[in-house]
């Protein structure tokens, strides 16, 4: 009889043991990620513009991390200077002669429409 008490005690602690390891990988894999490299392949760390809009991505710890993995890291948005292209969340990119120009709010920004259509993007209508 004693030695089923112990079984089950033994059986008891390992059940526990196990819950609280679930528990904590639960909470590791609700962290919020360091970078996200996006299905485009564009690395947005929380400088970028893009960065909470981002939702089908790979998390990364770090920025070198995403690069050395073939992604290439998003122009950050300068509060004293206005992007030049804008990859919209639809996917299309607006340059300064583009009529949504400026009403594109939520977007991805590049240094001209060459990079923005070689990440995905398409061009406007103008």
């Amino acid at each position: 009889m004693a030695h089923r008490t112990t079984l089950h005690c033994l059986f008891a602690a390992a059940l526990i043991l196990s819950i609280g390891n679930a528990s904590a990988v639960d909470k590791k894999d609700t962290k919020e990620p360091v970078v996200k490299k996006s299905d485009s392949g564009i690395c947005h760390d929380n400088t970028s513009a893009s960065f909470g809009n981002t939702k089908k991505f790979t998390s990364f710890a770090s920025m070198d991390e995403c690069v050395k993995s073939g992604g290439c890291p998003a122009v950050v948005q300068s509060n004293t200077t206005e992007p030049v292209v804008k990859k919209s969340d639809s996917g299309i990119c607006h340059d300064k002669n583009s009529p949504s120009y400026e009403r594109t709010k939520k977007f991805t920004e590049f240094k001209n429409l060459d990079e923005c259509v070689k990440s995905g993007g398409t061009l406007s209508k103008k």
